[in-house]
């Protein structure tokens, strides 16, 4: 699985335990997304981008914002002058799930 595959995917409902993604599958999807690492709860994925002012920061949120609205499932956002991090988790399944994983290729593919 690549970050173009997962980018041209949507995400779907997901509720309850049997829906969460760890182990192997975690560590494959992960590998497809270099620029991500799992939280330090294990319970999310998380990438930290830098941006050369406020401006520029706040077009990247604004851009996260309609994509997140988009595909219905929002991230946890730290914002900062010229930084932000964004975590996606899945709370109805208790971790992670496949969206998180789409959404990141989607942040990937906005950056490009």
């Amino acid at each position: 699985m690549d970050t173009a595959f997962l980018a041209a995917q949507h995400c779907l409902p997901r509720k309850g335990p049997e829906h969460r993604v760890d182990g192997a599958q975690r560590e494959a999807l992960l590998r497809a997304l270099p620029e991500w690492r799992l939280a330090a709860d294990g319970q999310a994925i998380v990438r930290e981008l830098s941006f050369a002012d406020f401006h520029r920061t706040m077009g990247f949120v604004n851009a996260l914002a309609y994509l997140a609205n988009r595909e219905d499932h929002h991230p946890d956002l730290e914002i900062g002058y010229g930084y932000c991090r964004v975590r996606w988790s899945t709370h109805d399944v208790g971790g992670l799930s496949m969206n998180d994983f789409v959404c990141a290729a989607k942040v990937d593919a906005l950056l490009a």
